[in-house]
């Protein structure tokens, strides 16, 4: 199971929020360059980089961390916050990223992120299913909508989409486990790769998530509380 560290971002700085509520911001680092390259030194191979003033905004707003990131790191990033068009994506790319997350504009335009799996490939696009009480939210969380996230992803591994990224906001940088039973019947109801996201608290959270069948799990606010550490992490990538 790869474990892959969140880099959430708001004027540049490293920061995480609580259920995505924009109003909990809490500053982690001013160098979001610093914290990738210590994860690197770690072991780890791959980052969760996230624009959360583009989700916000609905285009893309901090490429520049990513380009700074992918040129002073080999990490592969997975990319999302704000894609709403073609050409923020062709930016994202352009400016590193191996893979982007599409979440609000795979609610809201699905013919258009069908054609994106078709043009880049389904190794390149990964879909953010972001919910709460099962319902799927956008746009930063701030919007809601009535799809089912178990429909939601079956729809897109009927396109060709093979990794989704799960979040359940109700536990997200809340340190307070991660929503097993969702993620088991997730597995249980289609064939995708799933990373979890949200709740991850402690190490027996990873392992949890590993035992039910996670190709990957995203830890974020764990790792920044000092809950988990980077030697912990390390240890268990290399089991």
């Amino acid at each position: 199971m790869k474990i892959i560290p969140a880099i959430d971002i708001i004027d540049g700085k490293c920061v995480r929020l609580s259920k995505g509520d924009y109003s909990t911001l809490k500053i982690y680092n001013e160098n979001p360059v610093e914290v990738a390259k210590a994860f690197e030194d770690h072991g780890i191979k791959n980052l969760h980089l996230v624009d959360l003033d583009g989700a916000k905004s609905k285009h893309i707003v901090n490429q520049k961390v990513l380009e700074t990131i992918a040129r002073e790191t080999d990490l592969k990033i997975d990319f999302g916050g704000g894609l709403k068009t073609k050409q923020d994506i062709e930016i994202a790319f352009d400016s590193g990223a191996s893979q982007i997350t599409i979440g609000s504009i795979a609610v809201q335009d699905r013919e258009f992120c069908f054609d994106l799996v078709k043009q880049f490939g389904s190794e390149k696009i990964t879909l953010g299913a972001d919910c709460e009480n099962r319902k799927i939210k956008t746009s930063g969380w701030l919007e809601n909508s009535n799809l089912d996230v178990i429909d939601f992803i079956l729809q897109y591994q009927e396109k060709g989409v093979q990794n989704v990224i799960c979040t359940d906001i109700s536990k997200d940088g809340m340190l307070e486990g991660p929503s097993s039973n969702l993620y088991q019947e997730i597995l249980n109801n289609t064939s995708i790769q799933l990373t979890a996201s949200g709740g991850i608290s402690c190490m027996e959270d990873l392992y949890k998530m590993k035992e039910i069948g996670c190709s990957g799990t995203i830890v974020g606010k764990a790792i920044y509380e000092g809950r988990i550490n980077l030697n912990e992490l390390q240890k268990f990538m290399e089991v």
